[in-house]
């Protein structure tokens, strides 16, 4: 099956696919920006499950359930804070989109959207980001018949400027 990789603007809360991925904290309790959105959208019943998951480390993902959301899953990425560049950020953001397609794979999933995982409060670069994001995809998607789209929701044009210019690239 060929993976459609696109990019958007808009809400991620708002789309109907198969599973979405909160950019968590490693609580995965709820937070600020996509994960706070998320949460609120999904109601308290996600709260409740991730409660039962006890945290995840960074560059690790975990899933639930969607609950008041279209997605049916949600997983939970715990992408790195920015601290230079000289502390495996790299790496630990890549192992974030990797723990997500295992658990999309593993899940059944066939369509999940990202958002663009450590660029906001956690100011990991986002052009590097970008580049890290798409490259996993690539990986993954080249590998595994698994997916059949992969979308990367941007929150302004600036980001979906850079996610389009990566895709085609």
């Amino acid at each position: 099956m060929v993976t459609v990789i696109e990019a958007i603007q808009g809400d991620i809360t708002a789309l109907d696919l198969d599973a979405i991925v909160n950019a968590a904290n490693t609580t995965l309790l709820g937070g600020g920006g996509v994960d706070g959105a998320i949460h609120r959208a999904a109601g308290p019943g996600l709260r409740e499950e991730c409660e039962k998951l006890g945290g995840c480390p960074t560059g690790e993902a975990r899933i639930t359930k969607g609950h008041r959301l279209k997605a049916r899953h949600v997983i939970h990425a715990v992408g790195p804070v920015w601290r230079g560049g000289a502390h495996r950020e790299d790496e630990l953001l890549a192992g974030c989109y990797r723990a997500s397609f295992a658990l999309a794979a593993w899940h059944g999933i066939r369509s999940i959207a990202f958002p663009a995982i450590s660029t906001g409060i956690y100011r990991f670069p986002r052009d590097r980001a970008c580049r890290i994001a798409v490259a996993e995809t690539r990986r993954f998607t080249t590998l595994s018949g698994a997916l059949g789209r992969v979308v990367f929701c941007c929150f302004d044009n600036e980001t979906l400027a850079l996610y389009r210019a990566e895709i085609e690239g």
